[in-house]
């Protein structure tokens, strides 16, 4: 009996070993896996990576504190700043993949000087004006264009002039809706406003000014961006560098935000000219001579889902046998004493078999709202003509560069004081120049002149123009285009750079505001582009819209 309780006695150790040691290793194994802390610190660090808006930042953070600190918490979690309602139907989240890499502090993170923190605007800024989008343009609904997050419908592809997809029937004026929605799926967005490398305010300028452009008085044009540099001014984040690290996107030409006066009659409103908006990158289709204001591309027809697309187009443009000389679409301007489209249209026509005319109504429906029509023009003919316009660019340019024919230039603020970001400076290797004056006065031909070009620099100013393809297309947000930069991608690195010369600048003891917005920049804006001295005439006759 003794030694059988012996016997039990070592086997009830032994049991009573087996189960400390399994308890040992699951403990030890969860302290390992929480980085050595214990079971309720590991709860509360897996709650704070999968749930980082749970804490609230501290935004007293001064200049000299952010310029001078050493240790860098992580820029993509806002430890003060939970969603709101408005962010989550905005879906304005960060990427997860981005958060966990900066969460675990990697020596390379790609999104160094790359976050951009996003405003929380109220929704009167921008999803309350789209709520009566068919009173956003007096002569159209603009209801249909805002489907597809801005694209509009798909296109019709008659007489399989486009490729098979990724084709939409998208409206000049959405570039606010387009930017908005592929800044949604960027890849460094940070809810922590205090590491961001540049701030964005998703502010629908263009879209409230254009439904009080006509029969409205001034204050019904200036209320909404009044407000809405009242609202920045009040928020922490504009304390940081006084908004200069700050930027919008305008659908519209800047001239529509520069009222000269206080008359009703005065067109557009005076929201660019407000003192918080002289702190404030602009970018939009066309600049003033301001200086802290940027041209990107207008919207194109062609929003491609993946690399491979754009490829492929490129490849068909370059093969694509062009019947013309050269085209033009568009309608007469009688009413504008500067305009030379009369003499080019009565050009094209006498040229008879060598131009493309694509007339364009004033009015109603027109063949040039139609996406195949329009490319077609462009497609079957080596050079496009695109003069000024109601103002001096066109979104016919980016449609043309888009079919691989050669834009000719009639005004140099048509596109090379303007697109600085997104065309080579070099502008004679993708594009002819004719002066205005010489159209005007019929003193050339502009038959002749493209004639004496020879095939191979044209075939050389054709492959230019397709490289820039990509550069101003509008990639669609619902897929990511893996190697191509398009025109998001471009615009997005020229606001950094600058808004990072800027901070430098202050870090140097420098004031911020020399050079930022300073006005008469035609010549800074043509600097480096030709010889300096053939723009002297065009900026001191320059039209002012």
């Amino acid at each position: 009996m003794e030694r059988l309780a012996i016997i039990r006695n070592w086997f009830v150790f032994l049991v009573a070993f087996s189960f400390f040691m399994v308890f040992f290793k699951a403990f030890d194994y969860s302290a390992l896996s929480a980085g050595g802390t214990n079971s309720g610190a590991a709860s509360l660090i897996n709650n704070f990576v999968n749930n980082p808006h749970t804490h609230k930042p501290n935004h007293s953070l001064d200049v000299s504190q952010m310029f001078n600190q050493t240790a860098s918490p992580d820029p993509s979690v806002d430890i003060d700043n939970p969603l709101t309602d408005h962010d989550r139907a905005n879906n304005l989240t960060v990427n997860k993949n981005t958060t966990l890499a900066a969460r675990t502090k990697r020596s390379s993170d790609s999104c160094k000087g790359r976050y951009i923190y996003v405003h929380h605007l109220p929704r009167r800024f921008n999803d309350d004006v789209l709520r009566n989008c068919s009173v956003l343009e007096k002569w159209l609904d603009m209801c249909p264009f805002l489907t597809n997050l801005g694209f509009g419908p798909q296109a019709e592809n008659s007489e399989g002039v486009l490729s098979e997809k990724s084709w939409f029937t998208t409206n000049q004026f959405l570039l606010e809706v387009i930017f908005h929605e592929r800044m949604k799926k960027y890849k460094c967005l940070t809810n922590n406003s205090s590491f961001a490398d540049a701030i964005y305010v998703p502010f629908y300028a263009g879209l409230d000014v254009g439904r009080y452009l006509w029969g409205y008085n001034i204050s019904m044009r200036d209320s909404l961006g009044s407000d809405l540099v009242k609202w920045l001014a009040q928020q922490p984040e504009w304390k940081t560098m006084w908004g200069r690290d700050h930027f919008f996107v305008s659908g519209r030409i800047s001239w529509d935000f520069r009222r000269q006066t206080d008359s009703d009659s005065d067109w557009g409103s005076r929201l660019m000219n407000l003192p918080e908006s002289m702190n404030l990158t602009t970018l939009s289709i066309e600049t003033t001579s301001w200086s802290n204001e940027f041209a990107i591309p207008y919207p194109t027809y062609f929003h491609p889902s993946s690399d491979n697309e754009v490829f492929q187009w490129q490849n068909r443009m370059r093969s694509h046998n062009r019947r013309y000389l050269f085209a033009f679409a568009g309608a007469p301007r009688p009413s504008a004493n500067d305009s030379i489209r009369m003499e080019i249209i009565h050009q094209c026509l006498a040229s008879r078999r060598t131009c493309n005319f694509l007339r364009c109504n004033s009015g109603g429906a027109s063949r040039c709202d139609n996406p195949a029509e329009v490319i077609k023009v462009f497609q079957d003919s080596v050079f496009c003509l695109q003069p000024p316009g109601d103002s001096y660019t066109r979104r016919s340019i980016f449609d043309s560069i888009l079919a691989g024919c050669i834009p000719v230039f009639f005004h140099p603020f048509s596109a090379y004081a303007q697109y600085t970001w997104h065309l080579q400076r070099d502008y004679w290797r993708y594009s002819v120049f004719i002066p205005i004056d010489l159209v005007k006065d019929g003193f050339v031909s502009i038959k002749q002149v493209l004639l004496q070009i020879s095939e191979n620099e044209m075939l050389s100013m054709r492959e230019e123009v397709i490289k820039l393809i990509p550069k101003v297309i509008y990639a669609d947000p619902r897929s990511k285009l893996q190697t191509l930069e398009d025109a998001f991608d471009i615009a997005l690195k020229g606001v950094l750079h600058r808004i990072g010369k800027v901070r430098n600048n202050m870090k140097k003891g420098r004031d911020p505001s020399n050079g930022f917005a300073e006005e008469n920049s035609w010549k800074k804006k043509l600097s480096g582009i030709g010889v300096e001295e053939e723009w002297d005439h065009f900026i001191d006759t320059s039209m002012r819209y």
